[in-house]
């Protein structure tokens, strides 16, 4: 599991420009797939990746409210086992005028790594699941150290993903909780695999 979780963070930490190219991540984002010996895809297998066309309308600005006396939980992931978590905080934001709200999470074991205690975890599902995009829900991967003076932060659905459980069998994918539903279709982002479900 930690594999996957570097994965994700040197993936993340090769993009943090402030301008936003959705095509050079998206290559970055499958060339990453390549270098990882637990990869669930091959060459071949990223040819089938499928995305939502980038929308500025789902790069929104969330105000953050800190939960720093949040205890440490087992989240459960598809593979039934759990993998231990903190609440970090709790994202409020607005989309086509309507207010919403997200928990953020903290990993127990990466706050411990000094190269990626900043990474914060976003679980979610919303009504695109199972029709356009996984049923088990999708990822966004942000940071503590992008958080604004005013505590905002950049919440840019473009950029959520699908979890290795998405591809194949055999991984320990943390499952978005149901404080992390989305009353809406977020139409952005990583799209279900064209490809077939791998079995191990």
């Amino acid at each position: 599991m930690r594999y996957i979780f570097l994965f994700v963070a040197c993936w993340v930490a090769c993009l943090a420009n402030a301008q936003t190219d959705y095509a050079a991540r998206r290559t970055q984002y499958k060339q990453a797939f390549l270098t990882n010996p637990r990869s669930p895809l091959t060459a071949a297998d990223t040819a089938l990746l499928d995305f939502y066309p980038p929308q500025a309308q789902w790069a929104v600005v969330a105000k953050i409210v800190r939960t720093p006396d949040s205890p440490a939980f087992g989240l459960p992931t598809y593979s039934g086992q759990e993998r231990p978590y903190r609440q970090f905080g709790v994202l409020h934001f607005e989309i086509a005028g309507k207010p919403y709200r997200l928990c953020v999470y903290q990993n127990m074991k990466l706050v411990q790594d000094a190269a990626h205690q900043d990474h914060l975890f976003l679980p979610f599902k919303d009504h695109t699941n199972g029709e356009t995009t996984y049923g088990g829900g999708r990822y966004l991967d942000l940071s503590s150290a992008d958080i604004q003076a005013d505590d905002t932060l950049l919440l840019d659905f473009n950029l959520c993903y699908n979890p290795w459980c998405a591809f194949s069998d055999g991984y320990n994918c943390p499952i978005p909780p149901p404080v992390n539903a989305l009353d809406l279709a977020i139409e952005a982002g990583e799209k279900v695999f064209r490809g077939a479900h791998k079995h191990k």
